[in-house]
């Protein structure tokens, strides 16, 4: 049995999938098996996944129902104990697997392992910003509390023990937007998530990706299966409420009143500081184009987007 299952959802990626591919393949740890789970391409991505030849490979295609579904997919057909996804479009720095092994060789007894990421955009490549104080070992994070600029958890630098999935389920598939926040909040309710400050992974910004696009800023979710949790769960409250700033900044972009007053209802004030709430009160036109401006520069690493 190999140590890690390593899944990758494919969907129309051709532009990506090769150099994602190599970075996996060319890892310094060799003890896995390589899943991709096709979900219903209509480009070249399953030939240039045909051009590569490796025993570590198992290639499935089935028919297009999500991300959700196809890492979902993945992992009911997964034959090791260490579940790892990357996602089609992100690279791994050749030692990730090595590190993550000795992780979890360190950690015997936790179930979740993460790494520090790097960001690259058309403009500059740069570290993830995390919100709790760095250190150069290891340690157990509380992923609410740490994960209130970036997230600890990524699905392309985490490790997740198979009983992970198996205690808290799987991908919520009726999610379409934020699916992977759903689940990262249903791990962050149930486990610590050992941290190392090592970046060995790049997320690449595709500039067409669900979330980005104004026309699906109607796919958000609302969290409501955690509200009656977060009562007695600050930390929760507080992560939750954030994310709800951005859901509601997007709601009035697209002129949805009665969602962005329904979402900004369930806000503690407490939870924004002064500027968050003076960007609840602009006027869409204002808004678009400060959020235009807070990206652009986020792309060179100045600061976050204006969603955080």
């Amino acid at each position: 049995m190999p140590f890690f299952s390593v899944i990758i959802p494919l969907y129309n990626k051709e532009k990506f999938i090769k150099n994602t591919l190599e970075s996996v393949l060319n890892q310094t740890f060799e003890d896995f098996e390589l899943l991709i789970v096709n979900d219903g391409s209509t480009d070249k991505s399953k030939a240039i996944v045909n051009s590569f030849s490796d025993s570590r490979i198992q290639y499935f295609f089935k028919k297009n129902g999500g991300v959700s579904s196809a890492r979902n997919y993945g992992i009911t057909r997964a034959n090791s104990e260490y579940i790892v996804f990357i996602d089609a479009d992100d690279l791994w720095h050749s030692g990730f697997l090595m590190e993550m092994k000795q992780l979890i060789r360190s950690h015997a007894n936790d179930k979740v392992f993460a790494c520090a990421i790097e960001l690259e955009t058309p403009l500059r490549t740069f570290p993830a910003q995390y919100s709790f104080q760095h250190r150069t070992e290891p340690q157990i994070v509380n992923y609410f509390r740490a994960s209130m600029k970036q997230s600890v958890l990524s699905c392309s630098s985490a490790v997740f023990h198979c009983s992970v999935f198996q205690k808290i389920g799987m991908f919520d598939e009726q999610i379409n937007s934020a699916e992977d926040t759903d689940m990262w909040i249903r791990i962050g309710l149930k486990y610590e998530i050992v941290f190392l400050n090592l970046i060995l992974a790049t997320y690449v910004f595709d500039p067409v990706g669900l979330s980005r696009i104004p026309e699906n800023y109607h796919l958000l979710t609302d969290f409501s299966k955690f509200e009656t949790i977060e009562e007695s769960n600050p930390k929760l409250k507080l992560f939750l409420d954030y994310n709800r700033f951005s859901i509601a900044v997007k709601q009035k972009l697209i002129g949805d009143k009665k969602g962005f007053r329904a979402t900004i209802e369930k806000i503690d004030s407490k939870s924004l500081n002064i500027k968050r709430k003076m960007i609840l009160k602009l006027p869409s036109f204002v808004l678009k184009l400060l959020i235009y401006f807070k990206n652009t520069a986020a792309q060179f690493g100045l600061g976050n987007s204006v969603f955080k």
